[in-house]
């Protein structure tokens, strides 16, 4: 599994980070079902469907060192997954209490506190400049750059998995916002896409 990791995030993965990511998914996997963190349909192909599919985003990531924040992080995917390939801070964006604690206490168990931020409060109210924005299942593009724009500054990348509706979602956002765009193939999910967004701004 180990060159699955490494050839989905395209960099080296270390065994130490393989056995952190290992760490999480069994946290995971333990914990899944007390505050339904992840679809139970889903357990039996948590690599593919979860780290995997979270793996793949670091390949868009601008620069090494680059900050990170995933909005809506839920059960720490793909922030958590992310945090444990990249080498910059990242912060996760988490209203709700009790996935809040979840994190924080994950984030302590896999040695992270020094780089991973949990801010347990909704998106609007989170402030600081990201150089990259990601965000998995939270809201369709338009919504979510409207939810985020206040994140960024002129550099940042919106790095953001979709599903097979990812060129409708991106038509309808193009209405209200103007972008450079990459549509990228998912390497987990052969009718999901990653949409690469840049000089991301309000239409006037």
């Amino acid at each position: 599994m180990i060159e699955r990791v490494l050839a989905a995030s395209g960099r080296d993965v270390s065994r130490e980070t393989f056995d952190r990511i290992a760490l999480y998914v069994r946290i995971l996997t333990q914990s899944a079902g007390g505050q339904n963190l992840i679809a139970p349909s889903t357990l039996g192909t948590i690599w593919e469907r979860h780290v995997l599919d979270s793996a793949q985003l670091v390949r868009f990531e601008p620069f090494n060192g680059a900050s990170w924040v995933d909005v809506g992080s839920g059960a720490g995917l793909p922030g958590l997954i992310v945090a444990l390939l990249v080498k910059g801070p990242i912060t996760l964006i988490e209203p709700r209490r009790l996935r809040a604690e979840f994190l924080s206490d994950v984030v302590s168990k896999l040695g992270l506190a020094d780089r991973v931020t949990i801010e347990c409060a909704k998106v609007e109210r989170v402030q600081g400049k990201f150089d990259v924005i990601t965000a998995r299942a939270v809201a369709a593009l338009d919504r979510l750059l409207a939810m985020t724009e206040h994140l960024s500054k002129s550099e940042t990348v919106w790095v953001l998995p979709k599903g097979k509706n990812a060129q409708t979602e991106l038509a309808q956002a193009q209405v209200n916002w103007h972008c450079d765009v990459r549509v990228e193939q998912s390497c987990t999910d052969p009718e999901s896409q990653i949409l690469v967004l840049t000089r991301v701004g309000a239409k006037k």
